[in-house]
């Protein structure tokens, strides 16, 4: 059976300053000073990139003092990463195969 693919996870990840901001962090825990002076990107309108992010659950946050980091979560990439390579192999494979339907 093949895994799934989260079809709402794609427009969130397929947004220039959202993906900027994941390989960001994929790099280390960065706060929104951090990733306003590494994007150029106003204040509000990362914070509302990032408000997204949270949501669909591909960063989390962990307070510090008077700022918040934000951490990326590896596991929501590999899943999402998994499903493809799954249908990249069934693809090969069905290629491989020959397999297909005939037409009515």
């Amino acid at each position: 059976m093949l895994m799934s693919v989260d079809a709402d996870l794609l427009p969130v990840l397929a947004e220039p300053l959202r993906l900027q901001i994941v390989t960001l962090l994929a790099r280390e825990t960065l706060c929104t000073t951090h990733l306003v002076q590494e994007t150029g990107a106003r204040q509000t309108n990362l914070s509302n990139h990032l408000k997204v992010l949270r949501e669909a659950g591909v960063v989390e946050t962990e307070p510090c003092g008077r700022f918040t980091y934000y951490r990326l979560r590896p596991d929501v990439l590999e899943n999402l990463a998994g499903a493809f390579a799954e249908l990249a192999a069934t693809a090969r494979e069905t290629a491989e195969n020959g397999v297909k339907r005939s037409c009515p």
